[in-house]
Protein backbone atom coordinates (compact mmCIF):
# COMPACT_ATOMS: atom_id res chain seq x y z
CA UNK A 1 0.00 0.00 0.00
CA UNK A 2 2.81 2.40 0.92
CA UNK A 3 4.63 1.56 -2.32
CA UNK A 4 1.44 2.19 -4.29
CA UNK A 5 0.94 5.57 -2.58
CA UNK A 6 4.56 6.48 -3.38
CA UNK A 7 4.06 5.56 -7.02
CA UNK A 8 0.89 7.68 -7.22
CA UNK A 9 2.72 10.59 -5.63
CA UNK A 10 5.60 10.24 -8.11
CA UNK A 11 3.16 10.20 -11.01
CA UNK A 12 1.42 13.28 -9.65
CA UNK A 13 4.71 15.13 -9.26
CA UNK A 14 5.66 14.27 -12.82
CA UNK A 15 2.24 15.37 -14.07
CA UNK A 16 2.40 18.56 -12.04
CA UNK A 17 5.80 19.43 -13.47
CA UNK A 18 4.63 18.49 -16.95
CA UNK A 19 1.76 20.93 -16.65
CA UNK A 20 4.12 23.90 -16.38
CA UNK A 21 4.41 25.85 -19.63
CA UNK A 22 7.34 24.50 -21.68
CA UNK A 23 9.39 26.88 -23.84
CA UNK A 24 9.27 26.35 -27.58
CA UNK A 25 12.31 25.04 -29.43
CA UNK A 26 13.58 28.58 -29.88
CA UNK A 27 13.50 28.92 -26.08
CA UNK A 28 10.86 31.64 -26.21
CA UNK A 29 7.34 31.67 -24.84
CA UNK A 30 4.84 34.42 -25.45
CA UNK A 31 2.96 35.22 -22.25
CA UNK A 32 0.42 38.00 -21.87
CA UNK A 33 -0.10 38.34 -18.13
CA UNK A 34 -3.12 40.17 -16.79
CA UNK A 35 -1.58 42.21 -13.97
CA UNK A 36 -4.97 43.47 -12.84
CA UNK A 37 -6.03 39.85 -12.41
CA UNK A 38 -2.93 39.09 -10.32
CA UNK A 39 -3.53 42.13 -8.12
CA UNK A 40 -7.20 41.19 -7.73
CA UNK A 41 -6.19 37.73 -6.48
CA UNK A 42 -3.75 39.25 -4.00
CA UNK A 43 -6.25 41.83 -2.76
CA UNK A 44 -9.04 39.26 -2.58
CA UNK A 45 -7.26 37.10 0.01
CA UNK A 46 -4.45 35.48 -1.99
CA UNK A 47 -1.74 37.80 -0.74
CA UNK A 48 0.58 34.80 -0.27
CA UNK A 49 0.49 33.97 -4.00
CA UNK A 50 4.01 35.20 -4.78
CA UNK A 51 5.55 32.92 -2.15
CA UNK A 52 4.96 29.85 -4.33
CA UNK A 53 8.14 28.45 -5.91
CA UNK A 54 6.41 25.56 -7.71
CA UNK A 55 7.76 22.66 -5.70
CA UNK A 56 4.57 20.61 -6.37
CA UNK A 57 4.11 19.66 -2.70
CA UNK A 58 0.52 20.89 -2.92
CA UNK A 59 -0.35 18.49 -5.74
CA UNK A 60 1.33 15.57 -3.97
CA UNK A 61 -0.50 15.95 -0.64
CA UNK A 62 -3.93 16.64 -2.18
CA UNK A 63 -6.19 13.57 -1.94
CA UNK A 64 -8.77 15.00 -4.35
CA UNK A 65 -6.58 15.82 -7.32
CA UNK A 66 -6.53 13.35 -10.22
CA UNK A 67 -3.25 11.69 -11.19
CA UNK A 68 -3.72 13.12 -14.67
CA UNK A 69 -3.03 16.87 -14.74
CA UNK A 70 -3.14 17.32 -10.96
CA UNK A 71 -3.98 20.56 -9.20
CA UNK A 72 -3.26 23.02 -7.61
CA UNK A 73 0.37 23.53 -8.76
CA UNK A 74 -0.51 24.44 -12.34
CA UNK A 75 -3.20 26.82 -11.05
CA UNK A 76 -0.66 28.54 -8.80
CA UNK A 77 1.68 29.03 -11.77
CA UNK A 78 -1.10 30.44 -13.93
CA UNK A 79 -2.22 32.72 -11.10
CA UNK A 80 1.32 34.04 -10.61
CA UNK A 81 1.63 34.74 -14.31
CA UNK A 82 -1.80 36.34 -14.50
CA UNK A 83 -3.11 33.85 -17.07
CA UNK A 84 -6.77 34.54 -16.38
CA UNK A 85 -8.10 32.47 -19.29
CA UNK A 86 -6.36 29.36 -17.93
CA UNK A 87 -8.09 29.73 -14.56
CA UNK A 88 -11.65 30.98 -14.72
CA UNK A 89 -12.76 28.27 -17.19
CA UNK A 90 -10.70 25.54 -15.53
CA UNK A 91 -12.86 22.77 -13.97
CA UNK A 92 -10.05 21.90 -11.54
CA UNK A 93 -10.56 25.08 -9.50
CA UNK A 94 -13.97 23.65 -8.52
CA UNK A 95 -12.85 20.05 -8.04
CA UNK A 96 -10.78 21.53 -5.20
CA UNK A 97 -12.88 21.42 -2.01
CA UNK A 98 -10.50 23.66 -0.04
CA UNK A 99 -9.42 20.86 2.30
CA UNK A 100 -6.39 23.06 3.03
CA UNK A 101 -3.98 20.09 3.11
CA UNK A 102 -1.97 21.91 0.43
CA UNK A 103 -1.90 25.08 2.52
CA UNK A 104 -0.87 23.24 5.69
CA UNK A 105 2.02 21.38 4.00
CA UNK A 106 3.27 24.19 1.75
CA UNK A 107 6.92 24.78 2.74
CA UNK A 108 6.71 28.44 1.72
CA UNK A 109 3.34 29.38 3.21
CA UNK A 110 1.90 30.16 -0.22
CA UNK A 111 -1.58 28.96 0.84
CA UNK A 112 -2.77 27.44 -2.44
CA UNK A 113 -6.19 26.73 -0.93
CA UNK A 114 -6.75 30.42 -0.23
CA UNK A 115 -5.55 31.38 -3.72
CA UNK A 116 -7.90 28.93 -5.42
CA UNK A 117 -10.76 30.18 -3.26
CA UNK A 118 -10.19 33.69 -4.60
CA UNK A 119 -9.95 32.34 -8.15
CA UNK A 120 -13.33 30.63 -7.70
CA UNK A 121 -14.82 33.93 -6.55
CA UNK A 122 -13.42 35.64 -9.64
CA UNK A 123 -14.74 32.86 -11.87
CA UNK A 124 -18.24 33.45 -10.50
CA UNK A 125 -17.84 37.18 -11.10
CA UNK A 126 -16.77 36.51 -14.68
CA UNK A 127 -19.87 34.45 -15.49
CA UNK A 128 -22.29 36.51 -13.39
CA UNK A 129 -25.35 38.05 -15.02
CA UNK A 130 -25.26 40.96 -14.47
CA UNK A 131 -21.50 41.00 -13.92
CA UNK A 132 -21.57 44.33 -12.04
CA UNK A 133 -23.70 42.74 -9.33
CA UNK A 134 -21.21 39.90 -9.02
CA UNK A 135 -18.40 42.38 -8.40
CA UNK A 136 -20.54 44.32 -5.90
CA UNK A 137 -21.33 41.21 -3.84
CA UNK A 138 -17.63 40.34 -3.67
CA UNK A 139 -16.62 43.82 -2.52
CA UNK A 140 -16.76 45.01 1.13
CA UNK A 141 -18.01 48.37 -0.12
CA UNK A 142 -21.09 46.70 -1.57
CA UNK A 143 -22.45 45.34 1.72
CA UNK A 144 -24.39 48.43 2.85
CA UNK A 145 -26.11 49.21 -0.48
CA UNK A 146 -26.95 45.53 -1.00
CA UNK A 147 -28.60 45.36 2.43
CA UNK A 148 -30.29 48.71 1.85
CA UNK A 149 -32.21 47.42 -1.18
CA UNK A 150 -34.45 44.95 0.71
CA UNK A 151 -34.65 47.25 3.75
CA UNK A 152 -36.05 50.08 1.64
CA UNK A 153 -38.44 47.75 -0.22
CA UNK A 154 -39.97 46.40 2.98
CA UNK A 155 -40.10 49.84 4.62
CA UNK A 156 -42.03 51.19 1.64
CA UNK A 157 -44.52 48.31 1.90
CA UNK A 158 -44.94 48.83 5.65
CA UNK A 159 -45.47 52.55 5.17
CA UNK A 160 -48.05 51.95 2.41
CA UNK A 161 -49.93 49.57 4.71
CA UNK A 162 -49.73 52.01 7.63
CA UNK A 163 -47.89 49.41 9.70
CA UNK A 164 -44.97 51.46 10.95
CA UNK A 165 -46.47 51.59 14.45
CA UNK A 166 -45.20 48.16 15.40
CA UNK A 167 -46.71 48.01 18.88
CA UNK A 168 -50.24 48.25 17.49
CA UNK A 169 -49.98 45.42 14.97
CA UNK A 170 -51.94 42.40 16.17
CA UNK A 171 -54.09 39.74 14.52
CA UNK A 172 -57.81 39.34 15.07
CA UNK A 173 -57.14 37.38 18.23
CA UNK A 174 -55.05 40.27 19.58
CA UNK A 175 -51.78 38.29 19.31
CA UNK A 176 -48.49 39.08 17.64
CA UNK A 177 -48.66 37.75 14.08
CA UNK A 178 -46.15 38.38 11.32
CA UNK A 179 -48.91 37.83 8.78
CA UNK A 180 -50.65 40.86 10.31
CA UNK A 181 -47.52 43.00 9.97
CA UNK A 182 -46.77 41.94 6.39
CA UNK A 183 -49.44 39.81 4.70
CA UNK A 184 -48.02 36.91 2.74
CA UNK A 185 -49.15 38.40 -0.57
CA UNK A 186 -46.71 41.27 -0.16
CA UNK A 187 -43.85 39.03 0.95
CA UNK A 188 -44.48 36.66 -1.94
CA UNK A 189 -44.75 39.64 -4.27
CA UNK A 190 -41.14 40.43 -3.37
CA UNK A 191 -39.62 36.97 -3.05
CA UNK A 192 -41.22 35.20 -6.03
CA UNK A 193 -39.67 37.58 -8.60
CA UNK A 194 -36.39 37.40 -6.69
CA UNK A 195 -36.52 33.61 -6.87
CA UNK A 196 -36.97 33.61 -10.65
CA UNK A 197 -34.24 36.24 -11.04
CA UNK A 198 -31.79 34.14 -9.02
CA UNK A 199 -32.65 30.93 -10.88
CA UNK A 200 -32.34 32.60 -14.29
CA UNK A 201 -29.06 34.30 -13.36
CA UNK A 202 -27.57 31.06 -12.02
CA UNK A 203 -28.72 29.11 -15.07
CA UNK A 204 -27.17 31.60 -17.49
CA UNK A 205 -23.93 31.80 -15.51
CA UNK A 206 -23.51 28.04 -15.20
CA UNK A 207 -24.38 27.56 -18.87
CA UNK A 208 -21.66 30.04 -19.84
CA UNK A 209 -19.22 28.21 -17.56
CA UNK A 210 -20.09 24.82 -19.10
CA UNK A 211 -19.36 26.14 -22.60
CA UNK A 212 -16.13 27.72 -21.35
CA UNK A 213 -14.97 24.40 -19.86
CA UNK A 214 -15.52 22.65 -23.19
CA UNK A 215 -13.54 25.33 -24.99
CA UNK A 216 -10.76 25.39 -22.38
CA UNK A 217 -10.23 21.62 -22.08
CA UNK A 218 -11.06 20.65 -25.66
CA UNK A 219 -13.19 17.87 -24.14
CA UNK A 220 -16.86 17.23 -24.71
CA UNK A 221 -19.11 14.76 -22.89
CA UNK A 222 -19.92 11.76 -25.03
CA UNK A 223 -23.36 10.22 -24.67
CA UNK A 224 -25.74 10.93 -21.80
CA UNK A 225 -24.53 12.98 -18.86
CA UNK A 226 -27.25 11.66 -16.55
CA UNK A 227 -25.04 8.98 -14.97
CA UNK A 228 -22.52 11.72 -14.12
CA UNK A 229 -25.31 13.90 -12.70
CA UNK A 230 -26.64 11.04 -10.60
CA UNK A 231 -23.19 10.18 -9.23
CA UNK A 232 -22.48 13.84 -8.46
CA UNK A 233 -25.76 14.25 -6.57
CA UNK A 234 -24.89 11.18 -4.51
CA UNK A 235 -21.47 12.63 -3.64
CA UNK A 236 -23.01 15.96 -2.66
CA UNK A 237 -25.68 14.38 -0.45
CA UNK A 238 -23.11 12.23 1.34
CA UNK A 239 -20.33 14.86 1.30
CA UNK A 240 -18.09 11.96 0.29
CA UNK A 241 -15.16 14.07 -0.85
CA UNK A 242 -14.87 15.84 2.47
CA UNK A 243 -13.76 12.50 3.93
CA UNK A 244 -10.55 12.79 1.91
CA UNK A 245 -9.57 16.02 3.67
CA UNK A 246 -7.02 15.69 6.46
CA UNK A 247 -6.47 19.14 7.95
CA UNK A 248 -10.16 20.13 7.92
CA UNK A 249 -11.87 16.75 7.96
CA UNK A 250 -14.24 17.98 10.69
CA UNK A 251 -15.84 20.28 8.10
CA UNK A 252 -17.97 17.39 6.84
CA UNK A 253 -20.42 17.29 9.76
CA UNK A 254 -20.72 21.08 9.90
CA UNK A 255 -21.39 21.33 6.17
CA UNK A 256 -23.92 18.51 6.24
CA UNK A 257 -25.84 20.14 9.09
CA UNK A 258 -26.02 23.44 7.22
CA UNK A 259 -26.86 21.73 3.92
CA UNK A 260 -29.68 19.54 5.24
CA UNK A 261 -31.06 22.26 7.51
CA UNK A 262 -31.57 24.40 4.39
CA UNK A 263 -33.41 21.50 2.76
CA UNK A 264 -35.59 21.18 5.86
CA UNK A 265 -36.35 24.91 5.88
CA UNK A 266 -37.17 24.81 2.15
CA UNK A 267 -39.67 22.02 2.81
CA UNK A 268 -41.07 24.04 5.70
CA UNK A 269 -41.60 27.06 3.44
CA UNK A 270 -43.40 24.96 0.81
CA UNK A 271 -45.51 23.40 3.56
CA UNK A 272 -46.49 26.85 4.89
CA UNK A 273 -47.45 27.93 1.36
CA UNK A 274 -49.76 24.90 1.15
CA UNK A 275 -51.29 25.76 4.53
CA UNK A 276 -51.96 29.34 3.54
CA UNK A 277 -52.96 29.22 -0.11
CA UNK A 278 -54.64 25.83 0.05
CA UNK A 279 -56.86 27.18 2.81
CA UNK A 280 -57.62 30.44 1.05
CA UNK A 281 -58.28 28.90 -2.37
CA UNK A 282 -60.78 26.44 -0.95
CA UNK A 283 -62.34 29.17 1.18
CA UNK A 284 -62.72 31.41 -1.89
CA UNK A 285 -64.42 28.54 -3.72
CA UNK A 286 -66.98 28.33 -0.95
CA UNK A 287 -65.66 25.00 0.30
CA UNK A 288 -64.71 24.15 3.84
CA UNK A 289 -60.94 23.62 4.05
CA UNK A 290 -59.84 20.41 5.78
CA UNK A 291 -58.56 20.78 9.32
CA UNK A 292 -54.91 20.24 8.35
CA UNK A 293 -54.92 23.42 6.22
CA UNK A 294 -54.34 25.92 9.00
CA UNK A 295 -54.50 29.14 6.97
CA UNK A 296 -52.45 32.21 7.97
CA UNK A 297 -49.69 31.91 10.58
CA UNK A 298 -48.77 31.65 13.39
CA UNK A 299 -49.03 27.90 13.67
CA UNK A 300 -49.08 25.96 16.96
CA UNK A 301 -45.87 24.42 18.22
CA UNK A 302 -47.59 21.03 18.20
CA UNK A 303 -48.01 21.08 14.40
CA UNK A 304 -45.60 18.88 12.37
CA UNK A 305 -44.64 21.91 10.29
CA UNK A 306 -43.29 23.61 13.42
CA UNK A 307 -41.45 20.44 14.41
CA UNK A 308 -39.61 20.37 11.10
CA UNK A 309 -39.01 24.12 11.16
CA UNK A 310 -37.57 24.13 14.69
CA UNK A 311 -35.44 21.02 14.17
CA UNK A 312 -34.04 22.52 10.95
CA UNK A 313 -33.36 25.84 12.69
CA UNK A 314 -31.55 24.04 15.52
CA UNK A 315 -29.48 22.06 13.00
CA UNK A 316 -28.58 25.30 11.23
CA UNK A 317 -27.57 26.88 14.54
CA UNK A 318 -25.29 23.97 15.42
CA UNK A 319 -23.92 23.68 11.88
CA UNK A 320 -23.03 27.33 11.30
CA UNK A 321 -21.48 27.66 14.77
CA UNK A 322 -19.37 24.59 13.96
CA UNK A 323 -18.34 26.18 10.65
CA UNK A 324 -17.18 29.34 12.45
CA UNK A 325 -15.40 27.40 15.19
CA UNK A 326 -13.67 25.12 12.68
CA UNK A 327 -12.42 28.09 10.68
CA UNK A 328 -11.07 29.73 13.82
CA UNK A 329 -9.48 26.49 15.01
CA UNK A 330 -7.81 25.75 11.67
CA UNK A 331 -6.85 29.33 10.87
CA UNK A 332 -3.13 28.81 11.46
CA UNK A 333 -2.97 25.85 9.05
CA UNK A 334 -5.76 26.58 6.58
CA UNK A 335 -5.73 30.37 6.47
CA UNK A 336 -8.23 32.86 7.85
CA UNK A 337 -10.27 33.30 4.67
CA UNK A 338 -11.28 36.53 2.99
CA UNK A 339 -14.26 38.86 3.06
CA UNK A 340 -16.13 36.76 0.49
CA UNK A 341 -15.96 33.65 2.70
CA UNK A 342 -16.97 35.35 5.90
CA UNK A 343 -19.77 37.35 4.28
CA UNK A 344 -21.63 34.15 3.38
CA UNK A 345 -21.00 32.59 6.80
CA UNK A 346 -22.26 35.62 8.69
CA UNK A 347 -25.30 36.06 6.44
CA UNK A 348 -26.28 32.44 7.09
CA UNK A 349 -25.68 33.05 10.80
CA UNK A 350 -27.89 36.16 10.64
CA UNK A 351 -30.67 34.22 8.88
CA UNK A 352 -30.53 31.56 11.60
CA UNK A 353 -30.32 34.00 14.53
CA UNK A 354 -33.10 36.33 13.38
CA UNK A 355 -35.35 33.38 12.53
CA UNK A 356 -34.97 31.79 15.96
CA UNK A 357 -35.21 35.09 17.84
CA UNK A 358 -38.32 36.19 15.96
CA UNK A 359 -40.09 33.05 17.17
CA UNK A 360 -38.82 33.41 20.74
CA UNK A 361 -39.82 37.09 20.98
CA UNK A 362 -43.25 36.30 19.53
CA UNK A 363 -43.80 33.55 22.08
CA UNK A 364 -42.67 35.99 24.80
CA UNK A 365 -45.26 38.49 23.46
CA UNK A 366 -42.74 41.33 23.00
CA UNK A 367 -44.15 43.10 19.96
CA UNK A 368 -41.44 45.68 19.26
CA UNK A 369 -38.57 43.21 19.41
CA UNK A 370 -40.57 40.58 17.53
CA UNK A 371 -41.32 42.81 14.57
CA UNK A 372 -37.89 44.46 14.44
CA UNK A 373 -36.13 41.09 14.42
CA UNK A 374 -38.62 39.74 11.86
CA UNK A 375 -37.92 42.75 9.64
CA UNK A 376 -34.18 42.05 9.91
CA UNK A 377 -34.91 38.40 9.10
CA UNK A 378 -36.68 39.36 5.87
CA UNK A 379 -33.76 41.61 4.90
CA UNK A 380 -31.07 38.96 5.37
CA UNK A 381 -33.17 36.22 3.73
CA UNK A 382 -33.60 38.54 0.74
CA UNK A 383 -29.82 39.11 0.72
CA UNK A 384 -29.08 35.38 0.89
CA UNK A 385 -31.30 34.37 -2.01
CA UNK A 386 -31.39 37.45 -4.25
CA UNK A 387 -27.59 37.55 -4.37
CA UNK A 388 -27.10 33.77 -4.33
CA UNK A 389 -25.87 33.65 -7.96
CA UNK A 390 -23.00 35.97 -6.98
CA UNK A 391 -22.13 34.81 -3.47
CA UNK A 392 -20.47 31.70 -2.09
CA UNK A 393 -23.89 30.07 -2.10
CA UNK A 394 -23.38 29.63 -5.86
CA UNK A 395 -20.36 27.44 -5.12
CA UNK A 396 -22.56 24.38 -4.75
CA UNK A 397 -23.94 24.67 -8.28
CA UNK A 398 -20.67 25.68 -9.98
CA UNK A 399 -18.79 22.91 -8.19
CA UNK A 400 -21.49 20.38 -9.05
CA UNK A 401 -21.28 21.48 -12.70
CA UNK A 402 -17.51 20.99 -12.74
CA UNK A 403 -17.88 17.58 -11.08
CA UNK A 404 -20.45 16.48 -13.67
CA UNK A 405 -18.20 17.71 -16.48
CA UNK A 406 -15.18 15.92 -15.04
CA UNK A 407 -17.08 12.65 -14.72
CA UNK A 408 -18.75 12.92 -18.13
CA UNK A 409 -15.40 13.54 -19.84
CA UNK A 410 -13.44 10.99 -17.77
CA UNK A 411 -11.45 13.89 -16.32
CA UNK A 412 -12.26 12.70 -12.81
CA UNK A 413 -10.34 9.43 -13.03
CA UNK A 414 -7.25 8.51 -11.09
CA UNK A 415 -8.20 10.33 -7.88
CA UNK A 416 -6.33 9.03 -4.84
Amino acid sequence: MEQEKTQVSEVKVEEAVAEAPVPAKDDSVIVSPDLEFVNAIIQGGGESLKKCYQCATCSVVCNLTPADKPFPRKEMINAQWGLKDKLIANPDIWLCHQCSDCTAYCPRGAKPGEVLNVVRKMSIENYSVPRALGKLVGSPGGLVPLLAVPAVIFLIILAALGHLNLESIRNQAGKIAYSALLPSYFIDGVFVPIFFFAVASLFIGVRKYWKAMIQYTGLKPQGSIWPAISETIGEILTHKRFEKCNVTIDRKLAHMLVFFSFIGLAITTAWAVLYLYGYEILHAMGKTPPSFLLGPSPYPLTDPLKWLANVSALALLIGIVMVINNRKKNEAKAGKGGYYDWLFIYIVFAVMATGILSELFRLANIAILSYLVYFAHLVVVFFLFAYAPFSKMAHMLYRATAMVFAKATARDTGVK
